[in-house]
């Protein structure tokens, strides 16, 4: 049962509420709160009641964690029956999980202001959406500022760049995330100025599943290119064997992976395809969410999704950020860069690839640093970004995320090595402090209000 899926657009909506309801066919639920209320998920209405009152958690038996709520006597129903199987159970169950919930909720007034902070309390709560590249460091920071800003609860769902762009434009997040910069044909459907904030820098990763193959093997941009237009089938065609010589290579047929959602991480991957290889330009092109060749490969949700296809799929070759193969064990391909060589990802190979265009970064900081000059720049690395509207609607929200970003430069930027993402140079991350001090509410500069 996806619990975190967002609600429908219809009822992301300010409208009262009074029950849960299932949607059949797509498994989404439908929220009708008590009172006025602007909840998108269930994971949304349950983490911010869970964490704001204590008591409603102790009174339902209601835990939260991982980015998953628990709900034993009553979810427990809902987890071990399928859909579509015991549709009476399902309702059943879900009814009197609306009832719980709601009686408590309307007990305790656990409902957001328009806006989003609580009823009765200072604290703040923001709810971010968008790309899956960061999510390691997000969740990081997310906890380790939590520990330091008691008053501010910050909640991040994964769910895609393309999904993190529509969320901050239809005003669903406080702020969205994206790997692919915006558009400007999009921009202009924002409202508002939509600030493009680059956080930390990654690596789109090659990773395989093979057996017999003991060193990482070597892709160049035209062998990739071969094997996700469906021109290379084999894993030891002349064009992978040539890249790797020494390589004793299987006579299996290679199924590429790649991501069925609109994604920043397909954005950076088809970028890069598209700079390198005119065919795959042609037939593909670059794109958040592009049309892959019939037949060629199969689609999976997320870089945990593709993941998951090639750790449990042998002789599968996806694309991910580098975080996701590091923590699945599964081994990473050296690419070939414009100066020639097989580089390895890494921290210092990614920051290579920034380094000859820091002093470039435009005034909107959105950037491409694909197929980057240098002999050790690794050429599908790319800047990751948080998108927050340069005029806040709310200001104690405002205020909240301003401080929060502000903290993840400078404090949070130490956790970055670790999860193998790159700080931002020293260049750009000036012009992010700069950036960040541009934020207002009411015109008035947030950072810089408690100063």
């Amino acid at each position: 049962m996806p619990y975190d899926e967002t609600f429908p657009d219809d009822f992301a909506q300010k409208m009262p509420i009074r029950g849960i309801d299932l949607y059949p066919q797509t498994a989404k639920f439908g929220i009708f709160p008590i009172g006025l209320a602007r909840f998108h998920s269930v994971n949304e209405m349950l983490h911010r009641c869970s964490f704001r009152f204590p008591r409603i958690s102790k009174r339902l038996n209601l835990v939260f964690e991982n980015n998953e709520f628990e709900f034993p006597n009553v979810v427990g129903v809902l987890r071990k029956t399928p859909l579509g199987v015991n549709p009476f159970m399902k309702r059943i169950a879900l009814i009197t999980l609306a009832l719980l919930v709601g009686v408590s909720l309307f007990a305790v007034g656990c409902k957001p202001k328009e806006g989003g902070a609580e009823t009765g309390t200072s604290s703040v709560s923001l709810q971010g959406s968008g790309a899956t590249f960061p999510r390691p460091i997000y969740e990081k920071w997310m906890s380790e500022y939590g520990k330091v800003n008691k008053d501010v609860k910050i909640d991040y769902q994964a769910v895609g760049s393309g999904a993190g762009q529509k969320a901050i434009i239809s005003g669903t997040a406080d702020f969205g995330a994206s790997d692919d910069p915006m558009k400007d044909e999009d921009l202009k459907k924002a409202g508002g100025d939509l600030l493009h904030i680059p956080t930390v820098l990654g690596a789109v990763v090659m990773t395989y599943n093979l057996e017999g193959v003991d060193k990482p093997l070597q892709f160049s941009p035209e062998t990739i290119a071969g094997i996700y237009l469906g021109e290379i089938k084999k894993w030891n065609d002349a064009k992978i064997a040539a890249d790797n010589p020494e390589a004793k290579l299987p006579d299996a047929d290679i199924s590429p992976v790649y991501r069925a959602d609109s994604s920043g991480t397909t954005a950076v991957f088809t970028d890069f395809l598209s700079k390198t290889s005119p065919a795959f330009k042609e037939k593909v092109g670059p794109s958040k969410q592009p049309n892959w060749v019939q037949g060629v490969g199969v689609g999976a949700k997320g870089n945990d999704g593709v993941m998951g296809q090639v750790k449990n799929t042998p002789n599968t070759i996806g694309y991910v950020e580098i975080a996701f193969a590091k923590e699945n064990k599964l081994p990473m391909a050296l690419v070939k860069n414009k100066a020639g060589k097989f580089v390895e990802a890494s921290v210092e190979s990614v920051s290579a690839a920034a380094a000859g265009s820091a002093n470039d970064m435009p005034d909107d900081m959105r950037m491409s640093i694909t197929n980057a000059d240098g002999e050790g720049a690794y050429p599908i690395s790319s800047y990751t970004y948080i998108l927050a509207f340069k005029e806040q609607k709310n200001a104690a929200k405002g205020k909240a995320l301003v401080d929060f970003l502000w903290w993840a430069l400078h404090d949070g930027s130490k956790f970055a090595s670790e999860l193998n993402y790159a700080p931002l140079p020293d260049v750009v991350q000036k012009k992010v402090e700069a950036k960040i001090d541009s934020i207002t509410a009411e015109g008035k500069p947030l950072r810089k209000a408690a100063e």
